[in-house]
């Protein structure tokens, strides 16, 4: 285990500012003081790698966290040492959160991997500190948005749920099944269902942005704007859930006023 935070997925250093240093406890100034979740929240979180000054994970500068672990195994990904979902390095969320939060320059995060979805709990755990904390929020992820939205439901029919590996089936999310295994309190198979259905539901709440389905090499076109090929969707959540169906973000109007969170 490790409570480090890792090398970005290119394999150079982090260069955020690690936690605890002047740095941090400066930038951290003007942000509210966010504590941990409900007393079984996750605290590590087991990532690929982390860019601190990325910009072409999403628009605008920003903090990029690369989970580890991947199902969809998508030829031509640009990240395949993400796939194992042993592999990574095991890292205290309280760290990765305090390093995003020492970076004075960045107010917006996107959780890429890997896939998130596939670490709901710890990244639904992340997402709502930094939410709460005034961060902007993009997540990648190989599903599409509407097979989230069947797991998600797991969770809102709990009484009804199926057995975990009859749930992964259904709504076509790994890890469903083994999670039962590391569930924490000696949960059963159709309680770890629920909580992760849970947690998917809570990282589609917090997330702004997400960019959903697969990459399919054929359909690739390097004049895409922060996807990898054609068939993926820049999915614009809030607007989404009011209109009642699938509303694609568009870039806001340019503007010269100061962020909120500045």
């Amino acid at each position: 285990m490790s409570e480090d935070i890792p090398k970005d997925a290119k394999g150079a250093a982090a260069k955020g500012a690690r936690p605890g240093s002047a740095r941090e406890e400066a930038a951290g100034a003007g942000f509210p003081t966010v504590a941990s979740g409900a007393p079984d929240a996750p605290t590590h979180i087991r990532l690929y790698g982390t860019v601190a000054d990325s910009i072409v994970d999403g628009p605008g500068l920003r903090y990029a966290v690369f989970v580890q672990g991947c199902s969809h195994g998508c030829p031509g990904c640009h990240n395949p040492e993400s796939h194992p979902a042993e592999g990574g390095t095991l890292t205290a969320i309280d760290a990765l959160v305090a390093d995003i939060r020492a970076n004075g320059l960045v107010h917006d995060v996107t959780l890429s991997g890997g896939d998130p979805f596939e670490q709901p709990e710890a990244c639904a755990e992340v997402a709502r500190r930094l939410k709460a904390a005034g961060y902007g929020l993009w997540a990648y992820t190989g599903y599409r948005y509407e097979d989230l939205l069947r797991q998600a439901d797991l969770a809102e029919a709990a009484p009804a749920v199926a057995p975990s590996a009859d749930a992964e089936d259904a709504a076509g999310i790994a890890g469903s099944a083994d999670a039962a295994s590391k569930a924490p309190g000696g949960a059963s198979p159709d309680q770890a269902a629920i909580r992760r259905a849970a947690a998917v539901r809570s990282l589609l709440d917090t997330v702004d942005v997400l960019v959903d389905g697969p990459f399919v090499e054929s359909l690739k076109s390097l004049g895409l704007k922060w996807r990898g090929s054609s068939n993926q969707r820049l999915i614009d959540l809030a607007a989404t859930r009011a209109a009642g169906q699938v509303v694609e973000w568009r870039p806001p109007a340019f503007s010269l006023e100061k962020p909120s969170n500045w």
